[in-house]
């Protein structure tokens, strides 16, 4: 049978509740909140991907090497659900199939999960000191735009029209007359 549990024993309720329920007999018992905190237990095993999905798997993980180098081998064996012995093989470009491998992001090939990709990539990220850019860049349009004297004041008259000089054109264009609709 059911064995029987002592509510205040095991902390589900306080003796003062139990005494305001013997009270009134109109009002609810309500549990107490728990003392400690438990965690909820996170099932992470080996994931299960269809047999159509292994061949891209390959793939997704050249994708990950060249996409985010700053991901290592168990992040993104997690990602794709591979080994690391598959991963420095693609890396090194010593896979079976290394010459037909094309990169594909793996959550349009639907190995992992963007929200799982953002959260290994700022993992990643966050011990390493963001990088100037390297190579040929583009100035900002703020040094690049050099304005003459000349060109500052037709920009302050600009600034100074208002709607009836813009709009001034538009009422002569009206005709006198209004338009009468054909019964």
């Amino acid at each position: 049978g059911i064995k029987g549990m002592d509510p205040i024993m095991t902390g589900q309720l306080s003796r003062d509740e139990i005494a305001r329920s013997e009270k009134d007999p109109n009002q609810r018992l309500k549990l107490s909140e728990p003392k400690v905190r438990v965690p909820e237990t996170k099932r992470k095993g080996p994931r299960y991907t269809p047999l159509s999905k292994r061949q891209d798997r390959p793939n997704a993980i050249l994708w990950l090497v060249r996409n985010h180098p700053e991901l290592k081998d168990a992040q993104i064996s997690r990602l794709v659900g591979t080994t690391k012995a598959t991963i420095e093989q693609i890396r090194e470009r010593k896979h079976w199939n290394a010459a037909n491998l094309v990169p594909m992001d793996p959550v349009t090939l639907g190995l992992c999960s963007q929200i799982d990709l953002d959260i290994e990539v700022q993992r990643a990220s966050k011990g390493l000191t963001p990088s100037a850019p390297t190579g040929d860049t583009l100035l900002p349009a703020a040094m690049t735009e050099r304005l003459t004297p000349e060109a500052e004041r037709s920009r302050d008259e600009d600034e100074e029209l208002d709607a009836n000089a813009i709009f001034a054109k538009l009422s002569a264009l009206k005709s006198s007359t209004p338009d009468t609709d054909d019964e």
